[in-house]
């Protein structure tokens, strides 16, 4: 379903007409352009704000996390696009300043509900942080921990079947059969971050957020977790922010542009970063700024 606002439509008709190239939505016009839905979404959030105290600091987002998809959020450094991820887990809600308004659905249950309990939504809608933060326990353990609090498992042998999926999904079995009694810690940090992203597969989430998961990695690790990427998106629905716009055109099929907590583009990531549709995208993608 292909919901382009009217300026997104007309800059595309203006451009295969003219063949001079698209005329793009002005800078100083902060509507959002592209497709903002997809049928059946996982994650639904519709007119989001976020406010650190007096500070708005994201402006009426509303945008669409869609199955077996992999949508990638960029923008410049204080764009919103972390803030924004960490409200599609709760995770704002750490922060006493912080105040969130609008809805976000996850399979069309208001996660912001006073009756929702956060602990099953972070399992629900899990969470891979920049830097690797495995815990201070064996391999084993790391995987163990979330499915034991959780109630997920009866048997050790049930334990052992999820301990050895959720490392085989996160491609880390095969390093890690024979030390599973050995500290997660002394992991690379390529390798704790696998672990991390198979702490989080093993509670069985819908949905994955990643925050910048490579930044702290050197190029065969993230070679590495790129690749695990798109194979975790035939089983869950991921957002990803990252800072690097290669690793979006690598990784995604959608892609968001934020800038000073707008939303300002949403669409396919090929289109994102082959014709854009608003001036200011065009701008952080030729580096013109950012």
């Amino acid at each position: 379903m292909d919901e382009r606002t009217p300026d997104a439509s007309s800059a595309t008709a203006k451009a295969g007409a003219s063949g001079k190239g698209p005329k793009r939505v002005p800078r100083d016009n902060r509507q959002t352009v592209g497709t903002q839905h997809v049928p059946e979404p996982r994650m639904r959030c519709v007119d989001v704000n976020v406010y650190y105290g007096d500070k708005h600091a994201i402006n009426n987002v509303s945008m669409d996390i869609g199955n077996n998809e992999v949508i990638a959020m960029i923008g410049p450094s204080g764009c919103g696009k972390s803030t924004f991820l960490r409200c599609l887990n709760r995770m704002n809600d750490t922060i006493d300043s912080c105040r969130v308004t609008g809805l976000i659905e996850l399979d069309g249950r208001n996660i912001y509900d006073p009756k929702v309990d956060v602990v099953p939504l972070r399992a629900q809608v899990g969470m891979v942080f920049q830097k690797p933060n495995p815990f201070p326990k064996s391999i084993y353990e790391n995987i163990a921990y979330g499915p034991r609090i959780h109630g997920l498992v009866n048997t050790k042998s049930e334990m052992d079947e999820i301990v050895e999926t959720s490392l085989k999904r996160a491609g880390l079995w095969n390093e890690a059969k024979d030390r599973l009694d050995q500290p997660g810690t002394g992991l690379s940090g390529g390798q704790q971050q696998r672990l991390c992203i198979a702490r989080t597969i093993a509670v069985s989430p819908e949905v994955i957020l990643m925050d910048e998961p490579c930044s702290a990695l050197d190029p065969i690790a993230t070679s590495i977790i790129e690749d695990l990427i798109d194979e975790l998106r035939e089983h869950f629905a991921i957002a990803i922010v990252t800072h690097s716009m290669q690793q979006a055109s690598r990784v995604s099929q959608r892609t968001a542009y934020f800038h000073l907590g707008d939303l300002i583009e949403i669409g396919p990531t090929e289109q994102i970063f082959t014709n854009p549709l608003h001036e200011l995208t065009h701008d952080y993608i030729t580096g013109r700024f950012g």
